[in-house]
């Protein structure tokens, strides 16, 4: 019989759900939740289970651990600036329930097993990348000598099993929106830029991209593009759509979502036929044709990662994309009336005062409507992570990410660039970007069109200033 298995993602710092489902592993600057799909789809696999995203749901650590007496087995994931806080969880977990068996999942444990699982005595495993099926072996009872894709502590001493092949057919996952029928409060779940209520899923995972900063494709999901077919999206969608009602639009995941062309037309003919709105990841490269597809079957916007606005730095990062290539595609995005959520990073090897310069300067010229600016963060598992170490670029030895309370701060800096000044370019690019006229006067407009949208757009207005504010105790 199934282990009765509890899916957490534990409580952590405020307003933080980095160990869950999100790229950014910090606060934002707005109080913000991404949907813990990471988690959701072995749930999806494993029977008598329940997923509990305590940061969304607002539960506190003693409200968790009064849980572990229900449960047999626990999966929980972390993240590199949350994982000595989960440690804590674990042996709280642990000491509720002592049968309770522990298991770690996600970037941070993939690749540091060995530290991972010695740093508590409550962790009874860790996988070594993808553990969909590692979950469903184990709660089917299956003996941790024999599963293989994880790092497991027998007595004072732990075993590294053999390495399980990657997932090759997605289509065979099950979907998760049963699980968050059952399990999550739809509500809970909202970012800035996209509308409220709005659902979140993956229809692949990896990415062919090389971005030497970018964690899930060099710890977890790699740089195959592995995807689910376009008719198992939109049946996964339509089953959305009844099962949320209320949901405004859908977003799609995947690293990027636009890396099969193909597909992605396909898919979006599909998903205009079910007459949502939707909005995905995407490369700033694709071209006008599929984009003016995917506009006339729903498409509302596009979060796109253009990083940096000086050409070497792109190039430092193995980004792929010029800065003209990525100009011709925002003014294609512009004219065919799709918004775009710009990320940018400060902090990239090569940055100087200049290139910073450069960058909010071409955010400024290229005007997507929002944007989230963040600093370069050195994630154990990449390439960035390496070549800080080698050139002496980590502030920290551990290359701390975020400060006491889950705030970004500059874990690298470069002899002629302080990690001070670094960290203060975050909020002078903020400034310069939204306080601007015709920045002022677009985000006005959309407010006087909506009342709604008027309300939202204030209260996250007093939350980012409230952020900037915050943040100079971070620094």
């Amino acid at each position: 019989m199934t282990m009765k298995t509890l899916f957490l993602n534990p409580p952590s710092f405020d307003g933080f759900d980095g160990g869950a489902g999100s790229r950014y592993q910090a606060r934002r600057e707005i109080r913000s939740f991404w949907y813990p799909t990471w988690l959701a789809q072995p749930a999806a696999m494993v029977p008598n289970s329940k997923l509990v995203d305590a940061p969304a749901h607002g539960q506190t650590v003693e409200e968790v651990v009064a849980m572990a007496g229900d449960f047999e087995f626990a999966v929980l994931h972390t993240s590199t600036p949350s994982f000595e806080n989960d440690c804590k969880i674990a042996e709280a977990l642990k000491e509720k329930n002592p049968k309770l068996l522990i298991g770690m999942v996600g970037a941070h444990v993939s690749v540091n097993p060995d530290p991972s699982i010695r740093a508590s005595k409550a962790i009874d495993f860790v996988a070594n990348g993808e553990f969909d099926y590692v979950c469903v072996e184990i709660a089917e009872g299956k003996p941790l000598a024999e599963v293989g894709g994880i790092t497991w502590r027998k007595g004072e001493s732990y075993v590294r099993n053999a390495d399980r092949p990657i997932i090759e057919d997605m289509d065979a996952l099950p979907s998760v929106i049963d699980v968050y029928k059952r399990d999550l409060v739809i509500e809970d779940y909202f970012i800035g830029y996209l509308q409220h209520p709005y659902l979140s899923v993956y229809t692949g995972r990896g990415c062919k991209s090389r971005c030497t900063f970018c964690l899930w494709p060099q710890t977890i999901s790699g740089h195959r593009y592995r995807t689910r077919s376009p008719q198992v999206v939109a049946d996964e969608i339509a089953k959305a759509k009844q099962y949320f009602p209320q949901i405004k639009e859908f977003f799609f995941d995947d690293d990027t979502f636009t890396d099969d062309i193909p597909r992605v037309e396909e898919t979006a003919r599909l998903l205009g036929k079910l007459g949502i709105t939707w909005s995905c990841n995407a490369k700033a490269n694709v071209p006008y044709e599929t984009l003016k597809i995917m506009k006339e079957n729903g498409l509302r916007l596009l979060l796109v990662g253009y990083e940096s606005g000086n050409r070497q730095i792109l190039i430092n990062i193995r980004k792929g994309v010029s800065t003209d290539i990525a100009r011709r595609f925002t003014a294609d995005c512009h004219k065919l009336g799709i918004a775009i959520h710009g990320t940018f990073i400060v902090g990239l090897p090569g940055e100087t005062r200049e290139t910073i310069e450069e960058t909010i300067r071409y955010a400024q010229e290229i005007n997507p409507h929002t944007i989230q600016v963040s600093l370069a963060a050195a994630y154990p598992g990449t390439r960035i992570y390496a070549e800080a170490q080698s050139n002496n670029w980590l502030r920290r030895p551990a290359g701390d990410v975020v400060a006491d309370n889950g705030l970004q701060i500059s874990s690298l800096e470069y002899p002629h660039l302080s990690h001070e000044e670094i960290f203060e370019a975050l909020a002078v690019f903020y400034k310069r970007f939204y306080f601007r006229p015709r920045k002022i006067g677009e985000i006005t407009w959309e407010m006087l069109k909506s009342w709604t949208m008027m309300k939202r757009r204030l209260r996250e207005g007093v939350e980012f200033f409230n952020f900037l504010r915050t943040r100079n105790d971070a620094g």
